[in-house]
């Protein structure tokens, strides 16, 4: 499902217009992502969490040459299933 099969689906079941489903859900990304930005989790009951995951930095190995590379530290989004989405998938 892409994003406007998404919308599609929103509109539907909500009984709102394709454009006040896709304001809907551009609104609800960029506010997870806001959140996210600042560290915080982002849990809705029954869906699961969205969290910020960091990834220490390391080194690595650039497969061409061998060559020892340094990868910097990062943050990383990450989801967490909850359990009405897992029992939904199963």
């Amino acid at each position: 499902m892409n994003k406007s099969e998404l919308i599609n689906e929103i509109a539907g079941a909500a009984g709102i217009s394709k454009a006040a489903a896709g304001r809907a859900l551009d609104a609800t990304t960029a506010a997870i992502a806001k959140a996210m930005k600042k560290g915080d989790l982002v849990t809705l009951i029954g869906f699961g969490t969205f969290y910020v995951g960091k990834r220490e930095a390391r080194n690595g190995r650039n497969p061409r040459t061998g060559a020892t590379i340094k990868i910097a530290a990062a943050n990383s989004p990450k989801f967490r299933a909850g359990k009405s989405l897992k029992d939904a998938v199963n």
